[in-house]
């Protein structure tokens, strides 16, 4: 989209419902563009543009082109097509969290003590990981198989014959095998709850966990390193902070919704 195009796509939609003025700047087949109303927006729309701004002339015009095509679309029915309706949804679904939560969202504010409270609670760790692939929906059979593979990976690792890094090498599944089942530091937010909290659970860097199922497999854990507040990337935790409040925000607001609404849901499919 070109600066002009993203300059008379505002104004267009500013336009839409804003019909009966008494001067009409232009009209397109039914559609009337006013003057007061175009003049205004392109007022306002003219902090876009540092250096070149385009003239009325040349911004009208693109606004006829594009109101040409979206009548051309609606009389190929295009606003009908479920994948055009699903895209228009979206559109909607962000324009009532704007318009209902955006001024709630632009006064989150995170302090030092916020974010240090945050962290002293859900510190950046180091972890490796010994991975065996069992899919949330396996049947008995194969849960009993995984289990049995992790068994005897704990044997290995209790006899001390090998290095906790020379098992997960070995044996381990996981993409992080051949770095001994290292995944570098993490924030909670990068990683999955059920891996996160049995992680935090081992509080000393050197402990090993017992075998642990989260939605993508079996893990044992070792933690390795918890990162202290000194030494982690702070404004990261601050945008975590933000994130959190951000989205509490909108949990609240949607449940609010909920309970005007009746939502049914057959949780038998859900569990296929």
């Amino acid at each position: 989209m070109n600066q002009i195009t993203f300059f008379s796509f505002g104004i267009l939609t500013a336009l839409s419902s804003n019909c009966s003025f008494a001067a009409d700047l232009a009209k397109i087949n039914n559609k009337i563009i006013s003057a007061e109303v175009f003049n205004k927006r392109y007022q306002e729309n003219l902090k876009f543009f540092q250096f070149k701004v385009p003239s009325k002339k040349e911004v009208l015009e693109d606004v006829i082109k594009r109101e040409l095509a979206v009548q051309e679309a609606r009389s190929m029915g295009l606003d009908k097509d479920p994948d055009v309706q699903e895209k228009m949804n979206s559109v909607l679904f962000q324009a009532v969290v704007e318009k209902k939560l955006g001024k709630d969202i632009e006064k989150i504010n995170v302090t030092d003590d916020d974010a240090k409270a945050y962290f002293s609670k859900f510190p950046e760790i180091r972890t490796s990981h010994i991975y065996v692939t069992l899919r949330s929906n396996a049947s008995p059979q194969e849960v009993k198989v995984a289990n049995e593979k992790m068994k005897k990976i704990q044997a290995h690792l209790k006899d001390e014959s090998m290095s906790f890094a020379e098992i997960a090498q070995k044996y381990s599944e996981g993409a992080s095998a051949p770095m001994g089942g290292d995944i570098d530091f993490q924030t909670k937010d990068r990683l999955d709850p059920k891996y996160y909290d049995e992680s935090l659970k081992l509080r000393s860097p050197g402990k090993v966990s017992d075998i642990v199922r989260t939605p993508t497999g079996l893990y044992i854990i070792k933690l390795t390193s918890i990162r202290s507040w000194d030494d982690v990337d702070q404004a990261k935790i601050k945008r975590l902070v933000f994130e959190e409040k951000r989205i509490r925000l909108f949990d609240q607001y949607m449940a609010e919704l909920r309970k005007k609404a009746k939502v049914t849901i057959n949780e038998a499919l859900l569990s296929k």
